[in-house]
């Protein structure tokens, strides 16, 4: 499992989910599904007056921003690949969680860790994603 692609798909999502938030309150339009093809389509129906409110500068950084995580994820040989981390989710712990994606090259499973002792297996983290974004927004 690709941690990196994921992680990209999530934030692909969250950031196209939170522009549409933004026409549906500026246009008083209905939402749009919340599959990444709607909301593309949404957004592309109504990118001449997105593109002319204030934020526009931030829309077109952030998009920009999940065009090179996706390039990273797509081609990770020819750009800096940016290693996950994030606080560890287990309570009143400090530490920091990294995750390692399974090497192609080899049969090495990848593995996520918090720097205190703390491990899940890859299959756990869609579940530990979810807590990592509760943490978030209660912060």
């Amino acid at each position: 499992m690709n941690v990196s692609a994921l992680d990209t798909r999530y934030n692909i999502a969250a950031v196209l989910r939170s522009w549409a938030e933004v026409v549906v309150e500026g246009l008083a339009v209905p939402a749009p599904d919340r599959s990444v093809t709607q909301l593309v389509s949404f957004l592309t129906r109504h990118l001449e007056w997105l593109t002319a409110q204030p934020p526009a500068g931030d829309f077109a950084d952030e998009i920009d921003g999940l065009r090179l995580d996706l390039l990273r994820v797509i081609d990770p040989e020819h750009s800096r690949h940016r290693a996950f981390a994030a606080a560890c989710v287990v309570d009143d712990c400090t530490g920091e969680i990294t995750a390692s994606p399974q090497s192609s090259r080899s049969t090495t499973k990848g593995s996520i860790s918090c720097s205190f002792g703390h491990s899940w297996e890859m299959r756990e983290w869609l579940t530990l994603r979810h807590l990592m974004n509760r943490q978030r927004e209660a912060a």
